[in-house]
């Protein structure tokens, strides 16, 4: 089956490939504890589809449990910056429209990015390609959380100034994807952190990739982040010191019957 051009894709937007290289860079991990999970609910581990894997996060973590894992992506640049491993196999393709052979994946993992699917065309794409009894597995994550002090600098960010900016699919993370489901079995996941140590720079620079900053940039003149930046040093002291930085995961997980 050919594989469609993303441009094509008139379901895809890209919100991301602005600075691809960025994004990869300043974006935290996934626990293992996650992958381990998902490697334990799965009946096999010959192939799994990490399908929006942007820079690969993901499927670097899943070619620990799985022998072969392809990785889609419907940006060409955000593919361009993903990063290698021999048994991931990156793509460009929408996630409506995958290329993969029939009913061969045995897990298909979502990372922060099922809310800009055409979910009635990924829900016929995940039934052809998943075998039966195979994983679907999404989830996202919100707000990250320091102390009361950077925590009140953030928030007024994201719900104040960057309000009007963020892209309508935003709630659907907000609340935890409870909106979405799908014609399969749900599972109960557990639930996760992603945690890290950063320094204060390092916070900026992943404030710095949300989507709706760069929408206000564009349409400011301005940088954003700028405008809460001393109070957020403020709050932060020593701009070298690190400090852990949490985001609780939210998973959701369906079995094909």
């Amino acid at each position: 089956m050919p594989l469609k051009n993303p441009a094509e894709t008139s379901s895809f937007k890209d919100h991301f490939s602005h600075d691809s290289s960025s994004y990869s860079k300043h974006r935290p991990g996934y626990p293992d504890s996650l992958f381990s999970y998902l490697s334990s609910i799965s009946q096999q581990h010959e192939k799994a589809w990490d399908c929006a894997t942007g820079s690969g996060q993901s499927a670097l973590q899943l070619a620990k449990y799985f022998q072969t894992v392809i990785a889609t992506d419907a940006s060409e640049s955000q593919i361009k910056n993903a990063y290698k491993q021999e048994n991931v196999h990156y793509t460009v393709a929408a996630a409506e429209s995958s290329g993969i052979k029939n009913s061969s994946l045995d897990l298909i993992t979502v990372a922060q990015a099922l809310h800009w699917f055409d979910l009635p065309a990924f829900t016929t794409e995940v039934e052809r390609t998943l075998k039966p009894k195979g994983i679907l597995a999404a989830w996202s994550y919100n707000l990250l959380s320091v102390h009361p002090g950077i925590d009140e600098c953030i928030t007024n960010l994201y719900g104040n100034i960057l309000a009007q900016y963020w892209p309508a699919e935003r709630t659907i993370v907000e609340t935890g994807y409870t909106s979405i489901s799908f014609p399969f079995e749900e599972l109960t996941a557990p639930r996760f952190n992603m945690t890290i140590e950063w320094t204060f720079e390092q916070l900026i620079s992943y404030l710095s990739t949300w989507s709706a900053v760069n929408v206000y940039k564009s349409n400011n003149n301005q940088n954003p982040v700028a405008l809460i930046y001393d109070k957020l040093r403020h709050a932060w002291g020593n701009s070298d010191k690190k400090m852990l930085i949490t985001w609780p995961l939210t998973v959701r997980a369906w079995q094909k019957t």
